[in-house]
C-alpha cells in the first residue's frame, strides 16, 4: 500500500467518526473553566466522547508508520448520593504501514479495553479516587492487531485537584484468562501518571507518562506526552481540543517510534 493511500485511509477513519458523532448536542452549559477541570479528572461526573488521534513514524528497523484513532466514550452513572460508577471504553482503530514487513499494510479494529470505576461523589481536600475492573476484549480484525486473548484485572485512579492543578495516576493490570491457546498468555501493566494546569480561560497544559510493562515478554514501552489544550464551541456543542508531541523514551527496537504526535477532540456533555 502506497503512503498516499495510507494517508487517505487515515482521513477516511476520521471522517467516518465525525459523521457518526456529528449530530450529538450538549445537554447543558457549564462554566468553561469548571468544564476544563472536570475534563482533567478521569472519574468526574461528565459525559464525554474523546476522539484521540496518534500518529507515529519511524517505527522499528523498517521505519514504519502507524495511525491509531482511539474512540473513548466516558459515561458516569449515579448509583446513589454517595457513589458513582464511571465507565470508560477504549476502541482503537488502527492503520499501519511497513511494520510487519516491507510495504506490508494492516488496518482495522484492535482489541477493546473497558474499565469501570466505583468512585465516591464527595471528595475530601480535593482528593478523588476510583477503583474497579478492567477488561481486555479481543475484537481485533487482523492477526497483527489483536492478542486473541480475553483478559481481566483491577484498575485504580487517584488524583488531587487544587487551584488550577490536577495531578495523579491511573494504573491497571491485565491477565489473560481465555483465548487462542497458540498465542502467548498476557500479563500486562499500564501506569499513567499525569499533571495538568488549567488557567481561568480554560486553556491548559498537560504532561503525562504512559508506561506499559509486558511481564511475559519482559519488555517496557514508555512514552512522554506533553499537550496544550483549550475549550471552544461548535454551535451548542462544547468541545475540547488538544495537541502535542509523543516521545517514545523506551521500547524494544522492533516497535520503537522515532517521532510521534497526538491530537484529540473531546465532545463534552455536561449534566
Amino acid at each position: 500500500m502506497k503512503p498516499t493511500k495510507y494517508l487517505r485511509t487515515i482521513q477516511l477513519y476520521t471522517l467516518i467518526t465525525f459523521l457518526l458523532l456529528g449530530n450529538l448536542t450538549a445537554f447543558a452549559q457549564d462554566d468553561d473553566a469548571e468544564l476544563a477541570k472536570k475534563l482533567a479528572n478521569p472519574v468526574a461526573s461528565l459525559i464525554s466522547i474523546p476522539l484521540q488521534s496518534n500518529f507515529d513514524h519511524g517505527i522499528g528497523d523498517l521505519k514504519g508508520s502507524r495511525y491509531t484513532l482511539n474512540i473513548q466514550p466516558v459515561i458516569p452513572i449515579t448509583l446513589n448520593e454517595n457513589l458513582n460508577l464511571i465507565t470508560r471504553i477504549i476502541v482503537p482503530v488502527v492503520s499501519q504501514y511497513n511494520i510487519t514487513g516491507i510495504e506490508e499494510h494492516q488496518s482495522g479494529l484492535s482489541d477493546i479495553v473497558a474499565s469501570a470505576f466505583l468512585s465516591p461523589t464527595n471528595t475530601k481536600n480535593g482528593l478523588t479516587w476510583g477503583a474497579g475492573p478492567v477488561l481486555l476484549i479481543p475484537t481485533g480484525t487482523n492477526d497483527f492487531l489483536t492478542t486473541e486473548k480475553f483478559g481481566i484485572g483491577p484498575t485504580v485512579v487517584v488524583l488531587k485537584q487544587t487551584g488550577g492543578w490536577t495531578y495523579g495516576a491511573l494504573w491497571n493490570q491485565i491477565w489473560s484468562v481465555a483465548g487462542d491457546s497458540s498465542r502467548q498468555d498476557l500479563s500486562q501493566m499500564f501506569v499513567n501518571p499525569f499533571l495538568t494546569y488549567n488557567w481561568k480561560s480554560s486553556a491548559g497544559i498537560t504532561a503525562a507518562i504512559e508506561w506499559t510493562q509486558n511481564w511475559k515478554a519482559n519488555s517496557t514501552n514508555l512514552w512522554f506526552i506533553p499537550m496544550f489544550s483549550g475549550l471552544t464551541s461548535f454551535g451548542k456543542q462544547k468541545v475540547s481540543l488538544a495537541l502535542g508531541p509523543r516521545f517514545n523514551l523506551a521500547a524494544p527496537s522492533e516497535v520503537r517510534s522515532r517521532f510521534g504526535i497526538r491530537g484529540s477532540i473531546v465532545l463534552l456533555f455536561p449534566k
